[in-house]
């Protein structure tokens, strides 16, 4: 069970109110119901055999190859923080070719780690999940902003999102 400050207890997500189980329904706010939804989310996930307490932290970390950086990401004492170190560093030479692959990995594992997540993403049914935002990032989601209004995000998060649901209604119920 997962029951952190500024977070819903288990028992107070909406994993059984009919609003969430709607079918066709847009989910594109990652905050309140479905914050659990958020990298920043705390769901501690392992990379490269280094527990991060969110994914975030590890997406973060995995950004390069300095392993002092790596332990500041570590202990970084929120994910806005870690986001805030995270872009400054230095990138490892790979990561425009391997990030996609990073997070679909870290996402993997955070519903595979957290069985009352799990339960939650599996709960979305076919909603499509869009990493909305205002901050500009039309890669990993798709801006609402009036600069971008238009513009087609591309919503990286929100696809490996839904492949990961779609990887949890495959398996049996565990």
């Amino acid at each position: 069970m997962l029951a952190v400050a500024g977070f819903l207890y288990w028992w107070e997500l909406p994993h059984t109110r009919e609003s969430f189980l709607a079918p066709g329904r847009r989910i594109d706010d990652f905050r309140g119901d479905y914050a659990f939804l958020s990298n920043f989310f705390p769901a501690p996930v392992i990379f490269e055999g280094v527990e991060y307490p969110t994914v975030e932290h590890a997406y973060q970390a995995a950004k390069t190859l300095d392993q002092e950086a790596r332990k500041k990401l570590k202990a970084a004492a929120t994910p806005e923080l870690a986001k805030k170190l995270g872009g400054q560093l230095p990138i490892r030479p790979d990561w425009p070719q391997v990030k996609v692959q990073i997070m679909r990995e870290l996402l993997r594992q955070k519903f595979q780690r957290h069985p009352e997540l799990r339960e939650l993403l599996r709960h979305t049914g076919d909603a499509e999940l869009v990493e909305g935002n205002t901050w500009h990032d039309n890669f990993w989601g798709a801006c609402r902003c009036a600069r971008c209004n238009g513009v087609p995000g591309r919503n990286w998060l929100g696809r490996l999102l839904m492949e990961v649901r779609n990887e949890i209604a495959a398996s049996p119920k565990s």
